[in-house]
């Protein structure tokens, strides 16, 4: 094999494998690993949905901000009780302690994509860019090629119906 075409191979595998298991490393001081990333598959007229990942930052970071194609805002967002009332509000930044893995997942902090310009169909994938600070104030990007579905990778199907 030349040279070229096992370099071209090598990417090939490479960029295969960082898209089939939907989890990188941000290229930064403060590296984050992101693992299990999936955003929930809409349809037609719905104009947000969510997207669920675990980040664990090697030397501590923050999540500063999300952004995508897909969606006319993106926005990272916290639901929590207050009282009886489940409340969503966007925050400013999620702090990702050292060594620690923060999860971001439904009913908790999540990406929030507002203002879908069309439905994110199950099976397909959604561009997003996660924006980290480090502790210095140095800020990287991570962009990632998200896999769209109905629940988590690996997770039971949701149940339909009931039983008495």
């Amino acid at each position: 094999m030349t040279s070229t075409r096992f370099h071209t191979a090598a990417r090939a595998c490479i960029l295969a494998a960082t898209l089939a298991g939907a989890h990188a490393w941000a290229q930064t001081a403060a590296a984050v690993k992101v693992e299990g990333a999936w955003a929930r598959a809409s349809v037609q007229g719905q104009k947000g949905t969510g997207a669920f990942m675990q980040l664990t930052a090697k030397d501590g970071a923050r999540l500063v901000r999300a952004e995508s194609p897909a969606a006319g805002v993106t926005e990272v967002h916290e639901m929590k009780m207050e009282g009886d009332v489940m409340k969503m509000r966007a925050v400013p930044s999620l702090d990702l302690p050292a060594g620690k893995t923060v999860e971001l997942k439904p009913g908790g902090y999540h990406v929030m994509l507002l203002d879908l310009k069309a439905p994110l169909a199950k099976d397909s994938t959604v561009p997003i860019t996660l924006v980290f600070q480090d502790a210095k104030g140095a800020e990287s990007q991570l962009n990632l090629s998200v896999p769209v579905g109905t629940s988590a990778p690996g997770a039971a199907p949701a149940a339909h119906g009931h039983k008495h």
